[in-house]
């Protein structure tokens, strides 16, 4: 299986970004939940070696088993919030992409959230 996602050849890869051992994503507190879930004390440790990893160099086959063992799911469980991370990382973009969609974004979050 290959890897999925941008991985070193893509021509958005900018290298080492020091945000990469902290930003929040998705897929960080997907995994930070599960390996709580799990009793590891060392949740965001393993977060912060395996979130990052996810956004610009993509999962390996190895790397959906290795986290898959971790977080007593399967590869399956593990790519599927993959995945969604990279869906919600291209909604991003997206939206710097058109800094009118942020604002729209934003509106309708208001929206949303009101009581």
């Amino acid at each position: 299986m290959p890897i999925i996602g941008p991985g070193y050849d893509d021509p958005e890869y900018d290298n080492y970004d020091p945000a990469w051992k902290t930003q929040d994503t998705l897929f960080r507190r997907w995994l930070v939940e599960k390996l709580t879930e799990k009793g590891s004390d060392l949740a965001a440790e393993i977060a912060s070696a395996y979130a990052p990893v996810n956004r610009y160099h993509g999962m390996s086959p190895a790397t959906l088993d290795v986290l898959a063992v971790l977080t007593s799911t399967t590869a399956d469980v593990v790519r599927r919030a993959h995945e969604a991370d990279l869906d919600e990382w291209a909604r991003e973009q997206e939206l710097r992409s058109h800094p009118g969609l942020a604002v729209l974004d934003a509106d309708l979050d208001r929206i949303r959230h009101r009581s």
